[in-house]
């Protein structure tokens, strides 16, 4: 009762930068306060843009939701890959100064770059980043759960990712592609990506608060703080989210009033107050179809939209007759839309501090009923309705669901065996641990919870509070482990990328220290069967073991007296104590274990 009474308090309350004055305004304040209602949303901005004019710009509701700070048109918000326009839009300005060509391969700029085969290292070209063409599906896991700082690094991912299609052959949204246009950039200028997007962008169009990391948004004030709704639709805090190295995919925060100053650009074919800060030619261009994102006619429900398309950085839409170039974005806690009708010189942008939002949709389109002059749609009632039914259908698929686990099944090791760490190049590295009596990991510095599904099949759960997120059980991404001929968990995979075959892990087992006085108890001949092997000690601290005719093996200890072999996958070593003395080493292979004894 306490948080409906918020929700209904929060309502009443908005804050306004610029005063409605357009007369076409007339109600839509109504509206939007029915659209916060609906969706629940802590608050949003939105900014409206005719010809080289803001006509209306204003906050609604809370940018702080728990402290009651309303939100405002200078209040920042992550805008998410609504960021991409001006990645794509760098690449258009060294085109005009003939320091590239969109038709050329993005490896001639990154030396070291390579694709997942011959095909993708000769077909792709940067054509082929700015539009989503290269036949590569998102692995969006490779960055989101691994992140790292260094741009580089992560574009080396790329050798390791799998392509669902040919190069060209369809159109896939791929975060990556944005990501290797920021390095090309830098590569080329000399300067990071987020140098460029201040020098090129924010400083001649004055967007004086905007930010192109999330430190710069922690450290300002008047920033928004992301919320998401819990399974009962209850208002929940998100931590910020540090896109770090992929920021040309998506780091970018603003207001809506500096966001205001690039959709002026462009509506007016590249220029802001008379300097052309981006070439037109390259406006009309990334505005134009580059790709076919889904062919199909207007439906019945939806007979207003005509095509779905993608130029650079954008998606090109039409709503209701009227040409549309749009991008949204979603980044944990937010949730943005930018986009104009250039036909109409009309410009909305809109951001919330909401999760996975509809806020954005709704709030574009009931500003283009009011401006474009047609017929309106009750957006806020039509999303109620929208929700109420997607509640009753989510409430009868819960009571008739059953997991689909096999009941009473155990896994094939004890969960010691199942530690270690997990890595896959094209993704990242993780170590799974054992803590009272459970396995746990991290994964983008967040704690999670390896829970028991069936078999060897397990689910990674959030910790909420401290707490194992026990709504998530069963509805969690799996992870299946895999036993080697030698017996050994040797990796895990998991279907965290749908198009491709499932992403495996390799593991490679936790590693003990073990000094020289306890590493000299194993060192000795041992007679195997009349052939002797000998154990060693090289380098002060490091065991071997050597057998005639054969390389040397280094021995990485694992567990007390266990040992595996480190550039074997497969074979270990375990010594055998007797009366405190090491009397045997078993070599364990896949094709057997074999004994040999300790000589005296």
């Amino acid at each position: 009762m306490k948080n409906y009474s918020l929700s209904l308090f929060l309502l009443l309350f908005t804050i306004s930068i610029h005063a409605q004055t357009d007369k076409r305004l007339k109600g839509i304040e109504k509206q939007f306060n029915s659209i916060l209602e609906s969706t629940k949303a802590p608050g949003f901005a939105v900014a409206i843009v005719e010809g080289d004019k803001v006509i209306y710009a204003k906050g609604f509701g809370y940018s702080d939701y728990e402290n009651k700070i309303p939100a405002n048109a200078n209040t920042l918000y992550a805008i998410g890959s609504s960021t991409k326009a001006f990645t794509s839009s760098l690449l258009g300005l060294l085109r005009e100064d003939k320091e590239l060509s969109f038709n050329d391969s993005p490896r001639q700029y990154v030396p070291d770059l390579e694709f997942f085969n011959d095909e993708m290292n000769n077909g792709i070209i940067i054509k082929d980043l700015m539009r989503h063409t290269t036949g590569l599906p998102r692995h969006d896991g490779a960055w989101y759960f691994f992140p790292n700082k260094n741009k580089d690094s992560l574009a080396a991912r790329l050798k390791h990712h799998e392509p669902f299609t040919g190069v060209r052959q369809k159109w896939y949204y791929n975060n990556f592609g944005f990501l290797l246009q920021g390095v090309i950039t830098e590569k080329i200028t000399g300067k990071s990506w987020e140098e460029n997007i201040e020098e090129k962008f924010f400083k001649p169009l004055g967007m004086d608060r905007s930010k192109t990391m999330i430190s710069g948004m922690k450290e300002s004030s008047n920033a928004a703080v992301g919320y998401t709704l819990d399974e009962n639709r209850n208002i929940e805090k998100m931590d910020y989210y540090d896109i770090s190295g992929m920021s040309p995919a998506g780091s970018i925060n603003s207001s809506v009033n500096d966001m205001t100053k690039w959709l002026i650009t462009w509506i007016n074919n590249g220029k802001y107050n008379d300097a052309q800060i981006i070439p037109e030619n390259y406006i009309k261009e990334a505005m134009s179809s580059q790709a076919v994102v889904a062919s199909a006619r207007p439906s019945e429900e939806l007979p207003g939209v005509h095509f779905a398309n993608y130029g650079y950085g954008w998606f090109l839409h039409s709503y209701k007759g009227h040409y549309m170039v749009e991008h949204g974005g979603n980044i944990d806690g937010f949730s943005a839309s930018v986009g104009f009708y250039p036909s109409d010189k009309l410009g909305v942008v809109v951001l919330t501090n909401q999760n996975g939002s509809a806020v954005p949709r709704l709030v574009r389109n009931t500003v283009a009923d009011y401006m474009l002059k047609v017929e309106k749609t009750e957006w806020a009632k039509k999303h109620k309705e929208d929700i109420a039914k997607a509640i009753e259908a989510q409430e009868k698929v819960n009571e008739d669901k059953e997991l689909s686990n096999v009941k009473n099944t155990r896994p094939s090791h004890a969960k010691l065996d199942y530690t270690g760490f997990y890595e896959n190049k094209g993704y990242g590295k993780f170590e799974i641990k054992l803590e009272n009596d459970s396995l746990v990991t991290t994964l983008n510095n967040k704690r999670q919870y390896i829970h028991h599904f069936h078999y060897d099949t397990f689910e990674v759960i959030d910790y909420s509070d401290g707490k194992v997120d026990s709504t998530a059980i069963g509805n969690s991404l799996k992870v299946n482990f895999k036993t080697n001929e030698a017996g050994d968990i040797e990796s895990l995979s998991t279907s965290i990328e749908p198009t491709t075959d499932a992403i495996v892990f390799k593991r490679t087992p936790n590693t003990i220290e073990l000094d020289a006085e306890t590493l000299a108890k194993y060192v000795g001949k041992y007679d195997l069967a009349g052939t002797e092997i000998k154990i060693y000690i090289k380098n002060e601290n490091v065991l071997y073991a050597f057998l005639k005719g054969q390389p040397e093996y280094e021995l990485v200890p694992t567990a007390e007296h266990k040992f595996n072999l480190k550039i074997l996958d497969g074979y270990k070593v375990e010594f055998i104590e007797t009366d405190g003395k090491i009397t045997d080493v078993k070599f364990i292979q896949p094709n057997g274990v074999f004994k040999a004894t300790k000589k005296e």
